[in-house]
């Protein structure tokens, strides 16, 4: 049985991180069994999260995985679509995951106060004399390849107006479409579900946020995607839009 590694429940969320929700969603996608256990990134042969274990085999970042599971175990994820629908969805993949991405780790890690609520916690069991100095290091790390990533090198506001240039583009995409491609997932629904559930989970209050539920279609996309892929997890926005 394979082996996915992340970083388990939180943030209100089934899963933490966005690159680990994708490849479970892919995995639930492909029909494979899997066991999850939680890990943290130093335990991953790249440093990052996630990575699998399959027979033996250790593969690690959710592309390369993705690869592996399209080698060894002959699905295609993106078998409905043609060739050209093939290089949109990469497009878009590329897209989400290099700045959309970069707007969620903005307003999780740059954010003191998010920042406090939420990553923060990853260091709650570091020894008491250096659990404070751990938290600066780390956030100041993430600050450092935000600035990098080109979002974090500017001013609060123009930052989000970007990700929101990005997420027009996915909800024009998305259209009144069940899914970014058509009528059936790919592979990509997979990655935009883990970033938009990211964005919109009410763990964090952010500009963001506020800015990406103005997308009706893309919370209602991922109001389906959470039913569809982690049905016994209770999505807060799919309770509040109940009440």
């Amino acid at each position: 049985m394979i082996t996915l590694f992340g970083f388990g429940t939180g943030f209100g969320l089934p899963e933490i991180s966005p690159f680990v929700t994708k490849t479970e969603v892919q995995l639930k996608m492909a029909g494979l069994d899997y066991r999850k256990e939680k890990a943290m990134p130093p335990a991953s042969p790249k440093g990052q999260l996630p990575f699998i274990v399959d027979d033996g085999e250790t593969i690690a970042d959710s592309t390369f995985i993705r690869a592996h599971i399209e080698g060894k175990y002959g699905f295609d994820f993106d078998a409905p679509l043609s060739l050209q629908a093939r290089a949109q969805a990469w497009a878009f993949e590329r897209m989400i995951e290099h700045h959309v991405y970069w707007a969620l780790v903005g307003a999780r890690w740059v954010d003191d106060t998010n920042f406090a609520k939420g990553p923060a916690h990853f260091f709650d069991g570091a020894p008491d004399h250096m659990r404070d100095k751990m938290r600066e290091d780390a956030q100041f790390r993430v600050a450092e390849n935000y600035l990098l990533s080109g979002l974090g090198r500017h001013g609060p506001d123009e930052d989000v107006d970007l990700a929101i240039r990005s997420l027009f583009a996915l909800s024009v995409q998305l259209g009144d479409k069940p899914y970014l491609m058509g009528d059936a997932p790919c592979g990509t629904d997979a990655t935009a579900f883990g970033a938009l559930a990211g964005i919109l989970t009410p763990f964090f209050d952010s500009p963001l946020r506020e800015r990406t539920e103005k997308f009706d279609n893309l919370t209602a996309y991922v109001g389906r995607m959470m039913r569809q892929y982690y049905p016994e997890f209770a999505w807060a926005p799919l309770q509040q839009q109940a009440a």
